[in-house]
């Protein structure tokens, strides 16, 4: 498998792209991927999934940047079966590597999750993030607090098969941060959808996908700043997928 991606900042006149590749062999589970990108950043990952125990995923995660002669490294682990999803990670720092673990649980349209980071150099929890969320037919409900001090909530609604909304709301504890969002999206036919969304900072976004063909997409997209609509600084975007 080849993946190829590439972008442009017109602001600032940077340009950015990566290419991944990716080996499997379906017999043993395993699968090699190597990646690059305009950075000069070399990844490697190597993986072996249902061959320990059934759903086991393990995977050894490696960065390496030539320039600077910077090397890191990832132990990746995560086991799925049909109502549980479970993973830890952990860094390769001789220095005090960092754990991260999560946990996921769902049962009759209920999903609950949670999420942490031990800094074991510090021996402090450096994230402590929980999650529940509710799905059914339609109607999709989720709620998080991160570090018990960012609280977020969303509903999302397929009113019909042609129009789909959705409300966000999150805020910080002991400060008048609150952030509020709602977006739609239309589908003008089988090909062509319309998304348009805005915030409580007057930010106004607006996207339009129409596919050329099977497995070609085109997306036009803008930003718009309504609070200073002459001062200019609004973004317009553009983008084009292909899938083989």
């Amino acid at each position: 498998e080849f993946t190829a991606t590439g972008s442009s900042n017109t602001d600032t006149g940077k340009a950015s792209g990566s290419l991944e590749t990716k080996y499997k062999i379906q017999d043993c589970g395993l699968a090699f991927t190597q990646k690059w990108n305009t950075d000069n950043t070399l990844g490697t990952e190597v993986s072996v999934e249902d061959q320990l125990a059934e759903g086991l995923k393990v995977a050894l995660d490696t960065v390496f940047v030539p320039n600077t002669g910077k090397k890191s490294g990832k132990l990746k682990t995560s086991y799925k079966r049909e109502y549980v999803n479970l993973g830890c990670n952990i860094d390769i720092d001789l220095s005090g590597p960092t754990i991260y673990g999560w946990a996921v649980l769902g049962y009759e349209g209920w999903l609950a999750g949670y999420q942490m980071a031990f800094d074991t150099a510090k021996s402090k929890l450096s994230q402590n993030n929980f999650a529940l969320g509710y799905k059914a037919g339609d109607f999709q409900l989720h709620t998080n607090v991160n570090d018990g001090t960012e609280f977020g909530g969303s509903i999302y609604q397929k009113v019909n098969n042609k129009v789909e909304t959705s409300v966000n709301l999150a805020w910080t504890a002991g400060s008048n941060n609150t952030r509020f969002g709602i977006a739609a999206k239309y589908q003008l036919d089988e090909k062509t959808s319309i998304v348009a969304k805005v915030n409580n900072a007057s930010l106004i976004g607006i996207g339009y996908t129409h596919a050329l063909r099977p497995g070609v997409k085109l997306t036009l997209s803008g930003l718009i700043d309504g609070k200073n609509f002459s001062a200019g600084g609004h973004k317009v975007g553009l983008g084009f997928e292909l899938e083989a």
